[in-house]
Order: C-alpha cells, then sequence, then structure tokens
C-alpha cells in the first residue's frame, strides 16, 4: 500500500469554537460547515487528523481524562453529522510549565507519528488551522497549508503571506479538493 496524503486540523478554531481550556464536554461546539467539510475530507480518502496544543493539561486546568472526554464528545458530534476523525493527536505541554518538547507546533513530532502511524505522505499533506503554528510545519515537512481567518483579511502577521487565507474550514477544504487529483473527488 502507497503512502496517502492527509489533511492535519487544528481543534480549537478550526473545528471547534476556541473557548478557551476546555474541559467539559457540554461545552464542544461545531463550527459551522466543519462537519460536511470533514465528511467531504473522508469521501474522498483523504485522512482527517487532528493536531493540538493542549497546554492546559501543563498548566493544570484539564487532565488527560477531561481531553480524552472532549475528544469523545467532538466524535460524537461529527458522527451525527456523517463525518469522522482518522486520529487525534495532542501535545499536552507548555515550554514555561514542562520545558520544551519536539511535539508542541509547529515541531514535527506529533506529524511524524501520524505519519508513521497511519502510512502517510507528510510532502502530499496539507496543514489547515488558524494560527500561523498550525500551518508552518507544511514548509519543514514539504506539504503545503492554509490559515483560517475570519474575516480572511484580519490582520496576520507578515508570514501569512506564504499561506492561502480562508473564512472557514469548509473553504479550505473546497481548495484542497480543487488541487487534489480528479480521482479523490
Amino acid at each position: 500500500m502507497s503512502a496517502r496524503g492527509a489533511v492535519f486540523l487544528d481543534r480549537d478554531g478550526t473545528i471547534i469554537e476556541d473557548t478557551g481550556y476546555l474541559a467539559e464536554p457540554a461545552a464542544v461546539r461545531l463550527l459551522p460547515g466543519a462537519a460536511p467539510a470533514i465528511a467531504r475530507l473522508n469521501r474522498a480518502g483523504i485522512a482527517a487528523i487532528v493536531v493540538t496544543n493542549q497546554s492546559g493539561i501543563a498548566r493544570g486546568l484539564l487532565d488527560e481524562s477531561a481531553y480524552a472526554a472532549v475528544a469523545r464528545r467532538l466524535e460524537a458530534l461529527l458522527a451525527a453529522e456523517g463525518a469522522r476523525l482518522d486520529a487525534d493527536y495532542h501535545c499536552p505541554h507548555h515550554p514555561d510549565f514542562t520545558g520544551p518538547c519536539e511535539c508542541r507546533k509547529p515541531e514535527p513530532l506529533l506529524y511524524r507519528m501520524a505519519a508513521a502511524d497511519h502510512g502517510l505522505d507528510l510532502a502530499d499533506s496539507w496543514w489547515v488551522g488558524d494560527r500561523m503554528r498550525d500551518v508552518a510545519p507544511a514548509e519543514r515537512l514539504g506539504g503545503r497549508g492554509i490559515l483560517i481567518a475570519d474575516p480572511p483579511d484580519k490582520a496576520l502577521s507578515p508570514a501569512a503571506g506564504r499561506f492561502p487565507v480562508v473564512r472557514d474550514l469548509a473553504s479550505a477544504v473546497d481548495l484542497i479538493l480543487n488541487e487534489s487529483t480528479p480521482a479523490l473527488q
């Protein structure tokens, strides 16, 4: 089996509302259009993988079991709309509390783990998120990034010019599928 590409998705602010250090499953709210966008990736055979920094764990604001409960709630909300994530990876660290690590975005460890776990080709993958640290790994690992900003002309760092900027996950998936081979659509 040859390696396939994936879409690496940030969680908070990309798939769900960013409410801060989310520890309560009942507080999980899908962003408009996120589930149908992920379902489109699923139908196209493109792996949809969450990679998220969760410094609230290092800060003591939530623990691994709370993170897992939120992840299960997200899975249930997506499933109710016919979508699924292929995997979920998170960094529980923060340099101010736990010291430096290789898994905190934009570092590459979690992406390399996902590639090894799921037979993925990082050079044929996409990174989608609402912050530069979410998409910057695309350059380092050979893929492509898309920034989400609503409104799209919102002030971003000068480095943002390296990546397309779209309004939401649905727009990012449109771009990904339009640039993928026709066989995937």
